[in-house]
């Protein structure tokens, strides 16, 4: 048996998960590590990927949600050791070996997610945002206390105590926070690296950005006093353009003012259609998914969370 499953939820994005098992498979020939790639009813033809990796493992969960698929990758397994891998992902040439090395270091563990761009330079304004505000998986989990999914490893003793992912909220949030109240310690290892697509356009970023808010009501709590709550975290929005702008003009990973221009442009507009998703939540006593019946708990893609 082997030491430890790498569960990757899958939805109709196979260009990219090919990129992740092309770096993932020639990692697990020492056989301490088996990856399972549970599909969540992808329309798309996955043959031709299913025989270039043999030495993957295939389960299929039609429920859809992210959620859902983690939770059968770890009902469909044994091995005591749970690694969460996203389709999307790619992870670095030792992530497994890191992976094995930092689970004895602590009960969940989530490591960096750098992010790349999928075309050529200069970045538009949704990528430009996403290089500075995505996936910044230290202060998730110094500061807020949850580490993404994308990039997770625990063990099936603190999954099996905490209990399965639950779908329609931020799953990650949720799950590292009920971990930690079980008295679990979770921390950051800098030398677990994935890295991630930005998002491409204005389309996907809000895509994003409007399932995250749907399901942060869910962590939020509805009852009146957390609606309150929810209701002054939308007023501080446009605060948070100001607080964040000087953030924007002195990352280094922006490399012209054009970028920057473009990234202000994208933080002003995205906050300030948060404010207005939020606000609608709380006057509407629902989740915020009006004008959103389209979306699936997948967003635009393989993906039920990120950051």
């Amino acid at each position: 048996m082997p030491d430890a499953v790498i569960i990757i939820p899958h939805f109709n994005d196979g260009t990219r998960l090919q990129r992740c098992l092309d770096a993932l498979v020639p990692q697990l020939s020492d056989g301490r590590a088996e990856a399972v790639v549970v599909d969540n009813g992808s329309t798309e033809d996955l043959s031709a990927l299913q025989a270039r990796h043999p030495q993957v493992r295939w389960l299929t969960e039609p429920r859809k949600g992210a959620a859902a698929a983690r939770n059968a990758g770890v009902a469909g397994t044994t091995a005591p050791r749970l690694f969460f891998l996203d389709a999307d992902c790619v992870p670095a040439a030792d992530w497994v070996a890191a992976a094995l090395a930092v689970a004895a270091e602590g009960s969940v563990v989530g490591g960096a997610v750098r992010v790349f761009d999928e075309t050529p330079p200069p970045r538009n304004g949704a990528q430009a945002f996403e290089t500075v505000f995505a996936f910044q998986n230290r202060r998730y989990i110094e500061r807020e206390g949850f580490a993404v999914t994308a990039n997770l490893v625990t063990t099936r003793a603190v999954f099996e105590a905490t209990g399965p992912f639950r779908p329609g909220v931020s799953e990650d949030v949720d799950w590292c926070r009920r971990a930690v109240a079980h008295g679990f310690r979770l921390m950051y290892s800098d030398r677990l690296r994935v890295s991630h697509p930005s998002r491409s356009d204005w389309a996907q970023l809000r895509r994003k950005w409007l399932r995250m808010t749907q399901e942060g009501l869910g962590v939020n709590g509805a009852s009146p006093a957390a609606r309150l709550r929810w209701g002054l975290r939308a007023l501080l929005m446009p605060v948070s353009i100001l607080v964040h702008g000087p953030v924007v003009l002195r990352h280094p990973g922006l490399a012209s003012a054009r970028e920057r221009r473009a990234a202000l442009a994208t933080l002003a507009r995205l906050r300030l259609q948060r404010m207005v998703w939020m606000l609608g939540q709380v006057f509407a006593g629902g989740d915020g998914r009006s004008g959103a019946q389209d979306e699936n708990k997948w967003g635009h893609r393989p993906r039920r969370h990120d950051r």
